[in-house]
């Protein structure tokens, strides 16, 4: 039997290391989910791992193909940038439930991927996705690419966003980062036909600093903070869902939320995800929760007993791994999704 990590390796070998096999290969989205498929079902026949191996080794021989090329936000450089910084990417640190975490850093040309949904079951929801990582690296797969593929194996389109890090010098540590997310929420909305969505379901999700990042997005929406670029400047910024995934960042003092956070009764429906034992997190979500509740915004939030921080949707063995279908549900629940 595949052991939960061990599956989560075979995925993160099979679509996102060319290192791991020696050559750039990459899957499609649709073969993404038929390998989980494959994963799964020999989960059920209890296939031994050597075989689990070949199988997927064969099958990746078979249908490998190039990735979809990101999109550079600014093709004219990103606002305030001097200098171009050489990407750093990093495996070598902190695994989550087994797994290799990709820690990208020294981002100066922010991008965004989009991820579609397979075409019989696209919901026309689509979750602009902002990772984690205290606004110095992002957890780029942990927090990123893994969220995008699970939520298209429900019929939920994903973009994910490469935003600015590490925060620069005499800025706040959001600004150069929202800038970047309102500008990869204006070029989704603005692609809206093309890319077979709905302009009026895009939402933003974001873990830790990018939870932060999410909800300055969806209370700075009124003014864009980068001079226009382009006629898909002219699009409403505002998201039309928020979802936070142990947010950071986010409290106030006495009970009160970060200055830099304006809640009133406009702010995008919301959920939380949060674990009580996320000790130096845990107010950012009640505090936000409860500005939420006096401004009259739809909110929900789902508090777990256990399983700390920075799990992404890993199986990490505790409840909160369960997270997805809750969020999933609200969206039934707020009509974005259809029952």
């Amino acid at each position: 039997m595949i052991l939960p990590h061990r599956r989560c390796t075979i995925l993160h070998i099979l679509s996102n290391r060319k290192e791991d096999l020696g050559k750039s290969l990459f899957f499609n989205h649709k073969e993404e989910i038929f390998i989980i498929f494959v994963i799964e079902q020999m989960q059920r026949e209890q296939t031994t791992m050597k075989k689990s191996l070949f199988l997927l080794l064969s099958l990746l021989t078979m249908t490998a193909m190039s990735q979809e090329n990101p999109v550079l936000l600014f093709p004219d450089g990103a606002p305030g940038e001097t200098e171009k910084l050489k990407q750093v990417d990093d495996l070598s640190g902190r695994r989550e439930a087994g797994c290799p975490v990709l820690r990208i850093s020294n981002v100066s040309e922010p991008t965004l991927i989009f991820y579609p949904a397979p075409a019989d079951t696209n919901s026309g929801v689509t979750i602009i996705v902002n990772p984690g990582g205290g606004y110095n690296i992002l957890a780029y797969n942990l927090e990123g690419s893994e969220i995008c593929k699970r939520f298209n194996s429900h019929g939920v389109n994903c973009v994910l966003v490469k935003y600015r890090v590490p925060r620069r010098e005499g800025l706040d540590k959001h600004t150069a980062p929202l800038q970047d997310l309102q500008r990869a929420i204006a070029y989704t909305r603005a692609h809206a036909a093309e890319w077979n969505i709905d302009a009026n379901k895009i939402g933003v999700m974001g873990f830790s600093a990018g939870a932060h990042l999410s909800a300055m997005a969806s209370t700075a929406y009124r003014e864009r903070t980068y001079p226009k670029r382009d006629s898909f400047d002219e699009v409403s910024l505002r998201p039309d869902f928020t979802i936070l995934v142990y947010p950071a960042y986010l409290s106030g003092e006495n009970f009160s939320i970060a200055p830099e956070l304006k809640v009133d009764q406009h702010t995008p429906p919301t959920i939380l995800i949060q674990t009580q034992d996320d000790k130096n997190h845990i107010d950012s979500s009640i505090f936000y929760y409860y500005a939420l509740k006096e401004a009259n915004v739809q909110a929900a939030i789902h508090l777990y007993p256990s399983g700390g921080h920075g799990y992404g949707l890993r199986n990490t063995g505790h409840t909160v791994n369960e997270w997805p279908f809750r969020v999933l549900s609200w969206l039934r629940d707020t009509g974005m999704i259809e029952k």
